[in-house]
């Protein structure tokens, strides 16, 4: 504690058992022993106060950071939408990728075997 060994210990409470004497100086040890004891809860509850305060900073921090991130994914998926050509314009039907609706590139649909199609007649 502060860099005071046992033999500078020694030295501070034989200056202080003169200067005080010997009825006076366990009363002003209780005294020091009690203002310590208060220091330490004063600063234990200053230290838990920072504690909250700093960790509902670093919510608060990360919060704008999500918030942040979903922001700049909804402006690229914005962009990306407004890019992309409708579905059924000239752009879709020219755009390379895209199958032509006419063309029979696609397979026919046909009702699920549970189901049975809609010209059938039930039975």
């Amino acid at each position: 504690m502060f860099g005071i060994g046992m033999p500078e210990m020694v030295v501070i409470l034989v200056v202080a058992l003169i200067v005080l004497g010997p009825r006076r100086l366990p009363e002003v040890a209780r005294a020091l022993g009690k203002g310590l004891a208060e220091f330490r809860k004063v600063t234990g509850d200053v230290n838990k106060e920072l504690d909250a305060a700093r960790s509902m900073i670093e919510a608060e921090a990360r919060q704008h950071e999500a918030d942040q991130r979903r922001r700049t994914r909804e402006k690229l998926l914005a962009e990306a939408r407004a890019a992309a050509p409708a579905p059924g314009s000239e752009e879709a039907a020219a755009s390379p990728g895209a199958p032509d609706a006419g063309s029979g590139d696609a397979p026919p649909v046909s009702a699920p075997p549970d189901r049975p199609n809609e010209g059938e007649a039930q039975a």
